[in-house]
């Protein structure tokens, strides 16, 4: 028998094929849509602002992998179906960092601490954190991120940026100096261990019956909150909160809680830059237990892209624009460092007891 010639339709569907998936990898890349910036944009506008360290994250550069587990209650399991949130232990990796782009920088500095957090649930099932210990984010869109990347970028003279460009941007984005306003009067943590961390952007959680339920959480200490002083954080030691960190852990645990905040109806989900209402309804989800730090260049997080759209089932975006953006910069960070050769960073020589 002669072999059928394929239809129009179907050499059209198999042509169309390539550019769908193409598409499908660009949108997910954060090259195309709405509102929308590639990743690679994002983290030359980081390199183009701080400079350029071969082999580490190009954001929160400076950091240690840890190691623990999450004990859920329960407790959320009535707003998500996520197997994460049903009574069990679940392993956790995870990784405390400081904010900027320089591995070697002094953690005598006012800006946010970082915990980025991986669960590991019942069949592999992953979930990934990214969170600050502030509770705003300094900029609602990728393309602010970028635009303050560039007007903030230091004058080598001066060590500042151009007061001009910034005073423009800030004229554009009151957002920016409000963010400005709070990280300069709120007290500093002095320690990894006794700060609040905040998920930041909002997600949606989605429970057995299907509905959604928009959420944002933070993890809140067992530990004291300690304040650093502002006024001597440059003769803060180059590495402190990371030895500290070190000798916390030789004494035992640390632990956080991790609460989850259920949005009222109205409430902004996009806008990372505005907080909810302290009346909102609360859940307590479980229990984070930390038990070791190893050195990034070793330890068993040094090769993860601490992803917050990677999410189980039963977790879900939300609409707030920054997570895409996100994750296509962490994208793009990764390829370029896993092309290129790091040192030691410091917070690595802290950990093995030799920061200064």
């Amino acid at each position: 028998m002669p072999t059928p010639h394929p239809s129009l339709a179907t050499l059209t569907a198999i042509a169309a094929a390539p550019a769908l998936l193409l598409s499908g990898f660009a949108w997910a890349s954060g090259w195309v849509g709405p509102s929308r910036i590639g990743g690679g944009t994002i983290v030359d506008a980081i390199e183009h602002n701080a400079g350029k360290h071969d082999g580490y994250r190009r954001a929160h550069a400076k950091g240690i992998c840890v190691t623990g587990y999450f004990d859920a209650s329960g407790g959320a399991a009535g707003l998500s179906r996520a197997r994460l949130f049903a009574p069990g232990r679940y392993p956790v990796l995870g990784r405390f960092s400081t904010g900027g782009s320089n591995p070697f920088a002094t953690d005598g500095r006012n800006v946010f601490h970082a915990l980025a957090l991986q669960l590991t649930g019942p069949g592999g099932q992953i979930w990934r954190m990214a969170m600050d210990h502030t509770p705003i984010f300094p900029v609602a869109t990728p393309d602010a991120f970028v635009a303050l990347q560039r007007a903030s970028r230091p004058d080598p003279a001066t060590g500042k940026p151009d007061p001009t460009a910034m005073k423009a941007y800030l004229a554009r984005h009151p957002e920016t100096k409000a963010y400005q306003d709070y990280i300069a009067a709120a007290p500093l943590p002095d320690s990894f261990a006794g700060g609040t961390y905040y998920s930041i952007n909002a997600f949606r959680f989605i429970d057995r019956a299907g509905a959604a339920h928009a959420v944002r959480w933070a993890f809140e200490p067992d530990a004291a909150f300690g304040a650093l002083d502002k006024t001597k954080l440059a003769s803060l030691p180059t590495d402190y909160l990371f030895a500290e960190l070190r000798a916390r852990l030789a004494k035992g645990p640390l632990r956080w809680h991790m609460t989850v905040t259920v949005a009222a109806p109205g409430d902004v989900t996009g806008d990372a830059t505005r907080i909810w209402p302290t009346d909102r309804q609360k859940v307590e989800a479980g229990t984070l237990t930390l038990t070791a730090a190893e050195p990034e260049e070793t330890g068993a997080c040094r090769d993860i892209t601490f992803d917050p759209t990677l999410l189980p089932d039963g977790v879900a975006l939300s609409d707030d624009p920054l997570l895409p953006a996100r994750s296509a910069a962490y994208s793009s960070s990764f390829q370029r460092r896993a092309l290129e050769t790091p040192g030691p960073s410091a917070a690595g020589k802290a950990l093995a007891g030799k920061g200064r």
